[in-house]
């Protein structure tokens, strides 16, 4: 495997493995770097060389990289295209569709210059700067529906990208390397998936309370004073959220890094790379790129509604179904030719460690944020997105007890996932729809209890 597939040097809280020093204190990869490393190609350098004037070439070797450095170079194209159609009215839905489309090859860059700038920090501090650029895209749109109220679109999309990666990405990833490695072997190492998992428990049991708490007061006290109590549970248990990912990224950056380390690595991985942009240079375009980012999460944030009128979709099956697909396209690629080449290490590695992230750190983050703005946001997923998040994390958990796969569990979580999605499809038609006086299934969810009742 050519050495651009994988690079050398970022750690990342979300993917999780920190690499040991080199002789010269580099860093080696996380898997979440190394499945995005997949997507990325050499540049060439002969078109700058003939550059007649020398002291603009390093300024276009350094645009080469940023932005053509990767095979979703030719997805660039729809971030203006977004901003243009946005500025000339051309139309909300093709606002939306652009704007997808561009977040794809911007989350993957951020990824990029996160390793550049870990190279020259080290691991440690490159470990916390992936703990929260790792899933910059999830986060910032979160962010900005908080901001502009929309609190069901936070935590529909925030519940879409765990439920993503833990049935489709890591359900396509083994069920596409059982059937390329039919015969042979495949085993992982259990010791991060035990980790992640426990996590992932310990983070449905927090958002479950608040659920759990609402459900038990009785009926005539089923008021603002249990909605209150609610929404202090839920900042409560945020808070322990928050303090338990604290102690996973020691646990994983400090004391125990090498139960994160991948036994799969061949010894063309492991040549090392010198960094292809400068720190600072780093820095600007990882700042620029997150300011792309939040652009377009502010134009997808925006349209979301009347994408889903045009459509005839939900905003919560766009939100849990569409959006962590197209946001998370990059990384769930690398996971999947990882798999293909039976580095399960690598490819669990990204799965769970992205789900990790979101829930015990974009989560209770979103909750705390929305606290000090005044916002009123907890944890309560209400009943289906609760009880889809708990048996996910089960099914997930029981998957991967053996530490073997075969294509049979990717089969398995796949379906789940197709099961999911289709219950959020016809449970949660758009309101036209709903009045229209046609499906029997076409109710809003705030009234289903009370119609079945």
């Amino acid at each position: 495997m050519e050495a651009g597939l994988v690079r050398k040097y970022a750690s990342e809280a979300g993917g999780l493995r920190l690499a040991r020093h080199g002789p010269h204190g580099h860093s080696a990869r996380t898997a979440h770097s190394m499945s995005a490393s997949a997507l990325r190609k050499k540049s060439d350098a002969s078109l700058v060389r003939k550059v007649p004037f020398a002291p603009l070439r390093p300024v276009l070797a350094n645009l080469q990289e940023v932005f053509l450095g990767t095979k979703l170079a030719v997805l660039f194209p729809a971030v203006p295209l977004a901003i243009a159609a946005r500025c000339a009215s051309f139309g909300q839905v093709w606002v939306f569709a652009l704007s997808l489309l561009g977040l794809i090859p911007l989350a993957e860059r951020v990824s990029f210059l996160t390793e550049q700038i870990a190279i020259y920090t080290g691991p440690t501090v490159g470990g916390l700067l992936n703990a929260t650029c790792g899933n910059a895209t999830e986060l910032i749109i979160a962010l900005f529906a908080l901001m502009q109220g929309k609190i069901e679109v936070v935590k529909y999309s925030l519940l879409g990208s765990v439920l993503s990666n833990l049935l489709l990405v890591l359900g396509t990833s083994l069920f596409c390397g059982g059937i390329v490695n039919l015969g042979v072997d495949q085993p992982y190492d259990r010791k991060q998936a035990d980790v992640s998992t426990g996590l992932l428990i310990l983070g449905v049991l927090c958002q479950s309370l608040p659920l759990m708490l609402r459900y038990a007061v009785a009926a005539g006290e089923h008021s603002v004073a249990a909605a209150t109590t609610g929404l202090e549970l839920s900042r409560a248990c945020s808070i322990v959220m928050l303090l338990a990912y604290v102690a996973y990224l020691f646990f994983q950056l400090k004391t125990h890094t090498q139960l994160f380390e991948p036994q799969d690595i061949d010894e063309d991985d492991e040549d090392q790379e010198e960094a292809v942009i400068g720190f600072g240079s780093g820095l600007f375009w990882l700042a620029f790129k997150t300011v792309l980012i939040a652009i377009l999460s502010e134009y997808v944030v925006g349209t979301i509604e009347p994408t889903s009128q045009s459509w005839g979709l939900s905003v919560s099956f766009i939100s849990i179904i569409l959006l962590p697909i197209v946001g998370n396209a990059a990384e769930h690629a690398g996971a999947i030719i990882f798999a293909l080449k039976n580095k399960l290490d690598i490819t669990l590695g990204v799965a769970l460690g992205s789900a990790t992230q979101i829930s015990m750190f974009v989560v209770p983050l979103s909750v705390i944020v929305a606290w000090i703005a005044g916002i009123q946001m907890d944890l309560d997923f209400k009943l289906l997105e609760t009880g889809s998040l708990f048996v996910s994390v089960i099914v997930t958990a029981f998957t991967l007890q053996d530490g073997t796969s075969h294509y049979l569990k990717g089969i398995l979580l796949l379906l789940c996932y197709i099961v999911i999605g289709a219950c959020f499809f016809v449970t949660r038609q758009p309101a036209s729809h709903a009045n229209g006086g046609g499906a029997g299934l076409a109710v809003p969810t705030g009234n289903w209890n009370a119609q079945v009742a």
